[in-house]
C-alpha cells in the first residue's frame, strides 16, 4: 500500500512540473486589427443632363432715336429649360463646360413720355454657353460661371391696344453667374443658380402701321433658377 501511495505522489509531482511547459508551448492568441473605416467621397466628374426652372426680370429702356428717353420698364416672368454639360474634378476643385437652353416669358411695358405709345418688351427664349470653376466639400459644390448668352426678344409699340409697330430680334451678349449644388442621391443632384445677362443697347427699327419707328433699346437680365441634374457614371469613390 505504501509503495502504491508513493507511485501516485510521484506521478502528481511530474504532472505539476510539466504543466508550465505545456502552457508555454501554446501559441499566443493572434491580434486582429479592426477594419479601417471607409469614407464615401462624392465624385463630380462626368457628363450630366438636367432640367431647370425659375423666374427672371429684364430691365429695358427705350429711347426714340434723335429725341431721347421715351420709357423704361421691367419685363418679368417665368422660365423653364434644360442643360447638358461635363465636369472633371481635381482634388476639391471642379471644372466644367455647359450648354443651356430655355423658353421664357419675361414681359413688361410702359407708356412713352414722348411718343405716348405703350412700349412692350418680351424675352421668349435664351441660351447660355458657359465655363464653370467650383470648389467641392464632398457632395456640396459651390461654383461660378461665365460665358456667352443669346436672347430672343420681341418689341411692340401700341396705342389703345392696337399694335402700331413691332420687331423681333436675336441678340448675343455675355453672362456671369454663381450657384450651389447638392448631391442628394446616387447620380442625382439639385441646386440653385443666379445668372446675369449683359445685352447692352442696340438700335431697332419697329415697322407697322406707323411706318418705321426707330428706337434704341438697352437691356440686361437677372434670373434665379432651380436645377435638377442626372450625372452619368459612378457618384462616389471610396477612401480608406
Amino acid at each position: 500500500m505504501k509503495k502504491n501511495l508513493l507511485l501516485v505522489t510521484a506521478s502528481l509531482v511530474a504532472l505539476s512540473a510539466a504543466a508550465p511547459a505545456v502552457a508555454a508551448d501554446l501559441a499566443a492568441r493572434p491580434y486582429t486589427k479592426a477594419p479601417a473605416m471607409v469614407a464615401a467621397i462624392y465624385d463630380w466628374s462626368g457628363f450630366y443632363i438636367g432640367i431647370n426652372g425659375g423666374g427672371g426680370s429684364s430691365h429695358a429702356s427705350w429711347d426714340l432715336v434723335g429725341f431721347g428717353r421715351d420709357s423704361s420698364h421691367n419685363a418679368t416672368g417665368g422660365t423653364v429649360g434644360g442643360q447638358v454639360g461635363y465636369r472633371w474634378q481635381s482634388g476639391q476643385f471642379v471644372f466644367g463646360l455647359e450648354g443651356q437652353g430655355n423658353w421664357a416669358d419675361f414681359s413688361g411695358s410702359s407708356v412713352g413720355a414722348i411718343s405716348g405709345f405703350t412700349n412692350s418688351t418680351k424675352i421668349d427664349s435664351f441660351g447660355l454657353i458657359t465655363g464653370q470653376v467650383g470648389y467641392a466639400w464632398n457632395n456640396v459644390l459651390l461654383y461660378v460661371k461665365g460665358g456667352a448668352a443669346v436672347v430672343g426678344t420681341k418689341y411692340n409699340a401700341s396705342l389703345a391696344g392696337v399694335t402700331l409697330a413691332s420687331a423681333n430680334d436675336t441678340r448675343w451678349g455675355g453672362t456671369v453667374g454663381a450657384g450651389i449644388e447638392f448631391g442628394f442621391a446616387p447620380n442625382w443632384s439639385i441646386g440653385a443658380e443666379y445668372n446675369h445677362i449683359f445685352l447692352g443697347g442696340n438700335d431697332q427699327n419697329l415697322t407697322g402701321g406707323v411706318g418705321v419707328l426707330p428706337v434704341h433699346v438697352s437691356q440686361d437680365v437677372d434670373m434665379g433658377l432651380v436645377r435638377l441634374n442626372y450625372k452619368f457614371g459612378g457618384p462616389i469613390v471610396a477612401k480608406y
